[in-house]
């Protein structure tokens, strides 16, 4: 529970409190008098309601701009857009969920957030009831009774559209089966500025939302500024024209800065989506009349023309003017702008005096705790029969959605025809059927990002990359949304997704499906990334991926899914049984030395993973006895002190990879290990990858010059052997 500091605290600060940027009420009916009649069709305490949160919100924007020297950190108000967001926070229901963007603080106070906890965020104070200092303001994320569940929400423009998109596909699957118990059918709402249309992923998540008819409400809140761009240089088309391109999208329009006519059109868009169980896009005209944020300020960009014209438009301008026509009077008016003021000063200020953040917290919630703590299970059952890693992966899964029905498959070409292009899915759709196991479109970043969104309702989804080199449009999702969730939400919302993808080269594939590109995801924190070199390994992890609450990576090589690369027969293994499953970031001694040569200091321990287990395994066979190999199974977390443990052992150490090997993670492995075993080495730590061109070529004959090999790892070892 949020604790609130006592309102008797005495900052010691002082700041000051602007009259001259608030617009003066008292020539509020002398503007709207010339303007068109109001048609209210909404009750007067509804209408007092949001013109006492929409002078709160004014007088927020008004305290921040007159203390910039404490509001010091980047931030945007909805000054201008209160109405529209008035009328839709205040309208959804506590089984609703929401996906804001960064100008929506109006929103948030519909919903029912209070004001001090917006500030608390703004300022990045300890108590910000989001993020706990982390994020930036109005980037809310709640799990709160009696409020709609937003997950984590990021800065970048248009974003959202996945996550939310994916929370609307699992609340389908749920309903489907039964699963959703509440007053109504609930909805996502998805809140957008107009400029983040554009963006490619938004169009991703309209496509996914029209082919599976998803209960999701797009509310575009169109300003006309792409912060100094305008709508003439940004758009061929404004949202409303660019949603008649998906067929199956109902699309609305309506003036955003009229309160009444706002929640008419909102309270329809909700109404459909709850009855229809479809897709609607509301586009919302509004005047933007604050800065796009406190760091680009209006005034470097916009005329004073332009600016007079929004604030002709100002929303609480038409709200006061309905208010005066439905009878209420102005000096009551005036009262709640005057009380706005004060209470907005005293939460402020209580807000000001609040602690911040302690510095150890930065290192809470990297993670949430994964109930795999220990190997347990039978790796190699009496009388078991031999698989391969393929088929590990695809038993793996089959036991896990037998158990589990909110374990969910889908990607490119794992439906029900192929079931993968490796056969990875085959027979899964005919077993749990095409709700749980379908194919997508090719857009990487739904599949990846639509995870976030699935997760934040509890679905457990396991999708696929179809090959590693294809993961880049996905990389945005992976980063943004899903990487930082759970850190940047204080632990509420960790997405559990496992991201399956295939990686390697074996057989001229070429420069766009042989790629190993693990390093480039090691740079992304919040992620934790498996590689499996066997079939007992592959199925033991994939179940531990899969209880993990935490976005899981599997690059589970191709050349090794079958072993038909010569060398390779040590990936097929016993299949494990049904209980087996392996603690992420625990790595296996794969060869041991022989203690006799360790003692004599005639050995060589080999740290590698993938296909460098086999590279390994057959350059050892020249060398019996004095290499040991160490597979790390998990690349983050990694199994740090086996490492470490195995090279002061030995004092001599390989590290090998197929990724090319500059820059790597393999020559990252080599640095620490340098660092931390310094005093106990016999020799430098030695790095060993593919050669360091940009792609693996199709030809068989340079793959083979690019890659390392059995022969290649041998005379290395060699090397380390006589030094």
């Amino acid at each position: 529970m949020l604790h609130l500091p006592h309102s008797s605290v005495k900052p010691n600060f002082k700041f000051q409190i602007s009259h001259h940027i608030s617009l003066n009420l008292s020539q509020f009916h002398i503007i709207m008098t010339e303007t068109e009649e109001v048609k209210v069709k909404i009750d007067n305490e509804l209408m007092l309601k949001a013109y006492r949160l929409m002078c709160r919100e004014r007088a927020m924007a008004d305290i921040y701009e007159a203390n910039r020297d404490i509001t010091k950190y980047v931030h945007s108000t909805s000054r201008g857009h209160e109405a529209i967001q008035l009328a839709a926070g205040m309208q959804l229901k506590p089984y609703d969920f929401a996906s804001p963007y960064y100008r929506d603080a109006s929103m948030l106070m519909g919903m029912g957030i209070e004001p001090y906890e917006l500030m608390l965020q703004l300022l990045a104070k300890r108590d910000d009831p989001f993020s706990g200092g982390r994020s930036y303001y109005a980037h809310p994320s709640l799990r709160r009774p009696g409020f709609p569940t937003i997950p984590h929400q990021s800065s970048a423009t248009g974003m959202q559209a996945i996550p939310a998109t994916g929370m609307a596909h699992g609340i389908s699957y749920l309903e489907k089966r039964g699963k959703v118990n509440s007053e109504e059918a609930p909805i996502v709402l998805c809140s957008f500025g107009d400029g983040s249309i554009t963006e490619g992923e938004v169009s991703e998540a309209f496509q996914e939302a029209v082919l599976h008819k998803l209960p999701i409400f797009y509310l575009v809140q169109d300003n006309t500024w792409g912060i100094s761009v305008s709508a003439a240089e940004m758009r061929a088309m404004d949202a409303y024209e660019f949603a008649a391109g998906f067929k199956g999208m109902e699309r609305r329009r309506c003036d955003g800065a009229d309160f009444a006519k706002s929640y008419e059109a909102v309270q329809e868009c909700i109404e459909y989506v709850r009855t229809n169980r479809g897709p609607i896009l509301l586009h919302a005209t509004c005047p933007l009349l604050g800065h796009h944020t406190s760091g680009v300020r209006r005034e470097f960009y916009r005329t004073e023309e332009d600016l007079k014209e929004h604030a002709a438009d100002d929303p609480i301008l038409h709200l006061y003017a309905a208010l005066l026509e439905a009878g209420i009077p102005k000096k009551q008016l005036i009262e709640i702008d005057t009380e706005a003021k004060e209470f907005i000063a005293k939460e402020f200020a209580r807000a000001v005096g609040s602690p911040d953040p302690e510095p150890e917290s930065l290192y809470l919630h990297e993670f949430a705790e994964s109930p795999i703590k220990e190997e347990t299970g039978n790796r190699s059952p009496e009388g078991g029969r031999t698989i391969i890693m393929v088929d590990a992966g695809l038993y793996a899964v089959r036991e896990i959605m037998a158990d589990h029905e909110e374990a969910i498959l889908y990607g490119q070409d794992v439906g029900r025809r192929l079931g993968g292009v490796f056969r990875e899915a085959a027979t899964l759709a005919e077993t749990y059927g095409d709700d749980r196991v379908f194919n997508t479109p090719i857009q990487e970043a739904y599949i990846i990002g639509s995870t976030a969104g699935m997760s934040a309702v509890g679905i457990k989804p396991i999708v696929e990359v179809q090959f590693c080199d294809y993961i880049w449009p996905g990389i945005n999702q992976l980063v943004t949304e899903l990487s930082k969730s759970c850190y940047l939400t204080m632990g509420k919302f960790p997405v559990s997704s496992v991201v399956r993808v295939p990686i390697g080269a074996y057989g001229g594939g070429g420069p766009y499906h042989s790629g190993c590109h693990e390093s480039a995801l090691l740079t992304v924190k919040g992620i934790k990334i498996v590689y499996p070199s066997n079939a007992a390994d592959m199925k033991g992890l994939m179940k531990a991926a899969w209880h993990d609450p935490n976005p899981v990576v599997m690059l589970e090589h191709k050349g090794l899914y079958w072993s038909k690369v010569p060398g390779t027969e040590a990936a097929k293994t016993i299949e494990p049984d049904k209980d087996y499953i392996i603690p992420l970031g625990k790595g296996r001694i794969a060869l041991e030395a022989n203690p006799e040569q360790e003692k004599k200091g005639n050995t060589v321990v080999v740290i590698t993973y993938g296909m460098g287990v086999h590279w390994a395994l057959n350059a050892a066979m020249g060398l019996e006895g004095q290499i040991e190999i160490v597979d790390l199974r998990t690349l983050y977390p990694m199994d740090e002190n086996l490492v470490m443990e195995r090279v002061k052992a030995h004092g001599k150490c390989l590290v090998l990879a197929e990724e090319q090997i500059l820059n790597s993670f393999a020559e990252s492995v080599a640095g620490r290990i340098s660092q931390q075993c310094f005093q106990w080495l016999d020799a430098p730590v030695i790095s060993m990858g593919a050669a360091n061109m940009p792609a693996v070529p199709l030809n068989i004959g340079l793959e083979k010059e690019m890659l390392p090999n059995k022969d290649r790892v041998a005379e290395k070892l060699r090397e380390l052997l006589n030094y």
